[in-house]
């Protein structure tokens, strides 16, 4: 017999914390470029202000975006552009 289940596994799901800033900064990008907004225009106004309603709630955007943290997604992006 298999020692596999003699022990006992540990299932953890995947949550928003362990998507990365890319992958929810773009599927929030996606979601309002389906709604029809500018995602650049939207996703700016965001930072700038810090409130969520520039953000659609389509596809969960408005709550990924709540998730990420506006000063680490500024140097994110800051880092990526000086790469």
């Amino acid at each position: 017999m298999s020692d596999r289940f003699s022990e006992t596994m540990k299932y953890e799901k995947i949550t928003d914390s362990q998507i990365s800033m890319k992958e929810m900064l773009k599927t929030v990008y996606d979601a309002l470029n389906e709604k029809g907004y500018d995602p650049y225009d939207q996703i700016i106004g965001y930072i700038l202000s810090g409130d969520p309603t520039y953000i659609t709630s389509h596809n969960n955007a408005r709550n990924m975006i709540r998730d990420i943290d506006r000063e680490d997604l500024l140097k994110e992006l800051l880092s990526f552009y000086l790469r």
